[in-house]
């Protein structure tokens, strides 16, 4: 929790802002996101999506604070010479982005910090098999929330469009730390996984 004490204290921050140069909003967008970093298997993206809440507070000229509350699906599927699954990871997270608006358009650019709430996966996986061989089995929405840390770090970057009280924007989402909590017995060649999440979104602010 300590990860989050920052970001969601600029969330309040903005919240308890003067109304005239605050916007508050709602949020929603498609996610495609993958993992990256697991060996001997290849990593594409899947299809999710996001919704959340907008707090941007205006700072100095065209510079504004814009944190964020959102509920983001991500992982991605893996493929290997006898496995393919989907995994998807179930995240609140909280960017906190510095904004420049000219016009209509703005960019953005901060960190994200994620907080994990649960794990799934789905497809064909490896198990441990009988004296050490591999074995592989069809899962269906097997938990494996052990398998992955509880927080996630990244950084976040975009640009848009603001029309009127309609903003359209697309943002890259990067996973700066390993997120795999899933160790071998050696603990040697443990992979490390990434989150990597491109997201389209359109939200509602109001607000001067």
């Amino acid at each position: 929790m300590k990860l989050l004490a920052f970001p969601l204290a600029a969330a309040l921050a903005v919240a308890f802002a003067p109304k005239a140069q605050a916007q508050f909003g709602v949020k929603a967008g498609i996610n495609a996101a993958e993992l990256r970093g697991r060996d001997g298997e290849s990593s594409s993206y899947k299809t999710y999506y996001h919704v959340g809440l907008i707090f941007q507070g205006k700072l100095i000229g065209p510079l504004s604070i814009q944190p964020e509350i959102q509920y983001s699906q991500q992982g991605g599927n893996l493929k290997g010479a006898f496995t393919d699954y989907d995994t998807k990871l179930h995240y609140f997270s909280v960017p906190v982005l510095l904004k420049v608006t000219l016009g209509p358009v703005f960019v953005e650019a901060g960190p994200q910090f994620g907080l994990l709430v649960d794990a799934t996966r789905n497809g064909q996986v490896e198990i441990s098999g009988t004296s050490g061989s591999a074995a592989y089995a069809n899962v269906d929405g097997q938990n494996v929330k052990d398998q992955y840390k509880k927080t996630d770090l990244s950084v976040a970057g975009g640009a848009g469009l603001k029309l009127g009280n309609l903003t359209l924007g697309a943002r890259l989402v990067a996973g700066l730390n390993d997120i795999n909590d899933a160790r071998s017995l050696t603990g040697i060649n443990d992979p490390k996984l990434q989150n990597r999440v491109f997201q389209a979104y359109a939200g509602i602010q109001f607000g001067k």
